[in-house]
């Protein structure tokens, strides 16, 4: 019924599994749970004595696409629950939630994120901030436009479906690509489904290492924008960007950038970081790596 798919590198997934292995079992249903060990540099906590579990090994790390691409191939069963290595239910009910989900007839489902609500120490405080604001979002709220906040560490989707939308990543180890999944979906006019099933995140980066990946990700986002001139898709950040495109001012925001990189640096890895900053970061960086040419 459910095959449990997850990559790892360099982290510790024995209690996740754990956790998803027992309700699994007590829900009574054909599974089956596969970790891919994606290289990691140091030795993983991944106990694969559990029933129905086994751990895929590579030594060279493969990178987040080729590693889910890899995993669907083994899998066995129809439905594929994707979880990251860096989360944990919150509900007891995780598994049972997602089995009634199945009944629903669309062809994924996901689940959505949830972040503790006392506040990490200064060095980790954006990406939670970020989080809070940004991707711990009720269901009722997701569904009003399904394929906006697109949160791939925590959804399960028919194999087909993922097989068929996947093949149309091309491989790339970037980070960023649950925008260009989202516009994926919305393009191929899959029905999908946001429940409140949350997983907490736990493996929150430093501030200077998520600015870094938010760059990344307005790259991966350019990259896909300029090669494949997608437009049916619910992204934000890339309308923005569109309209400013439209109307010749991506070299205001650039110029921007330029300008004031250095406070809103300042902002954004202190103690108490503006979303909208990040928000005005992030495209103001796009702009500026499209004028100069800065690809992926």
């Amino acid at each position: 019924m459910i095959s449990v798919l997850i990559p790892t590198y360099n982290y510790d997934v024995s209690q996740l599994i754990a956790a998803v292995h027992s309700q699994l079992v007590e829900n009574t249903i054909p599974f089956e749970i596969i970790i891919l060990e994606d290289g990691s540099t140091t030795k993983i906590n991944a106990n694969s004595t559990l029933s129905n579990t086994s751990i895929i090994i590579n030594n060279d790390n493969i990178g987040r696409v080729k590693a889910r691409q890899e995993l669907a191939a083994k899998a066995k069963y129809n439905w594929l629950l994707f979880l990251d290595a860096d989360v944990m239910p919150k509900s007891k009910q995780f598994i049972f939630n997602y089995i009634n989900a199945i009944q629903l007839n669309y062809d994924g489902v996901f689940g959505g994120f949830a972040y503790y609500k006392s506040k990490p120490e200064q060095s980790y405080r954006l990406r939670w901030e970020y989080g809070k604001t940004k991707e711990q979002i009720p269901a009722a709220i997701r569904n009003k436009s399904p394929y906006k906040v697109i949160i791939s560490a925590n959804y399960l989707i028919k194999s087909s479906v993922f097989k068929e939308i996947n093949s149309k990543i091309k491989d790339n180890k970037g980070y960023g690509f649950d925008n260009y999944y989202g516009a994926l979906l919305q393009d191929n006019k899959v029905k999908m489904f946001h429940i409140d099933n949350e997983v907490y995140h736990l493996g929150i980066e430093k501030s200077e290492v998520y600015l870094k990946k938010k760059e990344q990700a307005a790259l991966t986002l350019l990259y896909f924008y300029k090669t494949e001139g997608f437009t049916n898709h619910s992204n934000d950040l890339l309308k923005l960007f569109s309209k400013l495109k439209h109307f010749k001012l991506t070299w205001v925001l650039s110029f921007f950038f330029t300008s004031l990189k250095k406070s809103m640096q300042k902002n954004l890895l202190g103690n108490a970081p503006s979303v909208r900053i990040l928000q005005l970061y992030r495209i103001s960086y796009m702009c500026y790596a499209y004028k100069n040419g800065i690809i992926a």
